[in-house]
């Protein structure tokens, strides 16, 4: 089954269960501040979920696009991804845990949809703790589907609660369903420790609202938020042992074999080759819902994923420019689905190339900079460090990131003194301050709060 059947028939399937279909929302949160980019599919229907009204009903379906940057340096291993779609339903204070976990199940064993057999299945629900109890209700309801109690773990707020998605919001209970990815037959009892079993779609029932202060607060509706990773998913129901092995990612790994004039490679690829393919993926999203590569927040993240995926190619032998070449295969890949990638793909293509003959000439220097820092320190130190004076200095005199010369060193055995780098960044910024008040002092800016702003 590939990734778009088993989108189709995820949208399909709750259509035909009286949910409306919603458009993706873009990767930029519009309701959630304290998130940079929209992480979950739950981000888009914030006001949603706790009490307004949504103009499509109260029973919804899509397949969100999301962005999540905490395991950017992770990326590169077998299933670590920056960018991937969320499968999601929702009842906004319609149904709740019996329908929920019946449509889960009827859509996971189904014939029609996933015919996933019941015995390859386990699940997980919230033990409890000071803020909601035993999600009993939750157990009762899987062992009424045949999920056998061995088959059912309880397990606490680390693993079976859901959010908030930032620091406060909407957040509840969650249940988890699992599947067996070793050797057959399954074991009959469930050991979510042991890594072949996989996750595949979380529940989650949100009951609370998590307020600034740390306390949770019963929201005045009870929701319905489920998730599905799409890339995870095809993955595990073809057989593959990651999701970079699917159909997913060919025309971007075949458009990079055909830069480096290789022959096509067969299953596994390299670490430059997965960074490059899931970073620019995901800079092309970006890029499609306005941002541009730039100095701070979404720009800057931006900006790091076209960096890193540059330098990976001239890990490969990639010369020349390359990465709008990526973009158009991702872009033809995608395009259907979400056609703004098709009507931003001049301005796709014209932001990577800048920031690409940009960075060309940041990584040169920078490098060149970098290795005779290398090369300063004798063959017989041990513990081979960078100082945060030399490293802030590639940064300001060079425009090196600091997350560059940490990946770098780290493949010569160094280490950076990040918060020596914390320390002269900071001093940095003080200058910079001292000097603009000086500078306003004339009258310009005669009140602290415009000085505050002019900064």
């Amino acid at each position: 089954m590939k990734e778009a059947d088993i989108r189709r028939k995820y949208i399909e399937f709750f259509k035909s269960k009286g949910h409306q279909e919603i458009k993706s929302a873009p990767v930029i949160p519009e309701n959630d501040p304290t998130c940079l980019f929209t992480t979950a599919g739950m981000h888009p229907l914030v006001p949603y979920l706790q009490g307004a009204k949504h103009p499509a009903g109260r029973r919804l379906t899509d397949f969100q696009k999301c962005i999540r940057t905490g395991d950017i340096d992770e990326v590169g291993d077998a299933v670590h991804l920056t960018f991937f779609e969320m499968l999601g339903n929702w009842s906004l204070g319609d149904y709740f845990k019996k329908e929920a976990i019946g449509f889960s199940f009827e859509f996971l064993t189904g014939k029609e949809n996933l015919n996933i057999p019941v015995d390859m299945l386990a699940v997980t629900v919230f033990a409890g703790d000071e803020d909601c109890p035993f999600d009993a209700e939750a157990f009762e309801i899987w062992k009424s589907h045949g999920i056998p109690e061995a088959r059912i773990a309880k397990l606490g707020k680390k693993d079976n609660w859901w959010g908030p998605a930032g620091v406060t919001g909407p957040c509840g209970p969650d249940t988890e369903m699992f599947y067996w990815t070793g050797p057959l037959p399954a074991p009959e009892v469930f050991d979510p420790a042991d890594k072949r079993w996989v996750e595949i779609w979380n529940d989650v029932f949100m009951q609370y609202n998590k307020t600034a202060d740390g306390t949770f607060e019963p929201l005045a509706q009870k929701n319905v938020d489920t998730g599905m990773g799409l890339e995870r998913v095809t993955a595990i129901l073809q057989g593959k042992t990651s999701c970079y092995e699917t159909e997913i990612f060919a025309p971007i790994f075949a458009k990079l074999d055909e830069i480096r004039k290789v022959e096509p490679v067969e299953g596994a690829r390299s670490s430059s080759e997965r960074i490059i393919a899931d970073h620019l993926r995901a800079a092309t999203f970006i890029l499609a819902d306005g941002i541009t590569p730039g100095k701070v927040d979404q720009p800057y993240v931006l900006r790091r994923l076209i960096r890193r995926a540059i330098r990976e190619g001239r890990k490969l032998g990639i010369e020349g420019h390359f990465t709008s070449q990526i973009a158009e295969a991702v872009i033809g890949e995608f395009g259907d689905v979400y056609p703004e990638l098709r009507e931003k793909a001049a301005v796709i293509k014209e932001e990577l190339d800048r920031e690409e003959k940009q960075f060309a000439i940041t990584l040169e220097k920078g490098t060149h900079e970098f290795q005779k820092l290398i090369d300063r320190v004798p063959p017989h130190i041990t513990k081979k460090v960078i100082s945060g004076k030399n490293a802030f200095n590639l940064y300001e005199t060079y425009g090196f990131p600091i997350e560059l010369t940490v990946e770098m060193a780290r493949e010569k055995g160094f280490e950076v003194d990040r918060a020596g780098y914390d320390a002269a960044f900071a001093r940095h910024q003080e200058l910079s301050r001292a000097g603009a008040e000086q500078k306003f002092k004339g009258g310009l800016a005669d009140s602290s709060e415009e000085t505050a702003r002019l900064h």
